[in-house]
């Protein structure tokens, strides 16, 4: 699985920001892949490029949350099948 599409699989769930992805992917891995922030952070970019997700509000603290798009909805499902 890579990060790319654990990242949409993730969002699939629901908007998040940064820390909260790195979080579940480890919750969701064991902790057995050590996910760097700053790969988060450029795999989305490169998933918002590709029109996959898009940037959200950023709440109170300044967390910009990240959510899937119809098209990475489509693309989310399409690996998980």
């Amino acid at each position: 699985m890579s990060v790319r599409q654990s990242l949409l699989a993730i969002l699939a769930q629901g908007p998040c920001y940064g820390y909260q992805l790195r979080s579940e992917f480890e919750r969701r891995t064991g902790s057995s892949s050590a996910l760097n922030v700053g790969q988060i952070y450029s795999t989305l970019e490169r998933l918002e490029r590709d029109g996959l997700v898009s940037r959200g509000a950023a709440d109170e603290a300044g967390h910009v949350y990240w959510q899937i798009t119809d098209a990475g909805r489509g693309e989310a499902r399409a690996w998980l099948a």
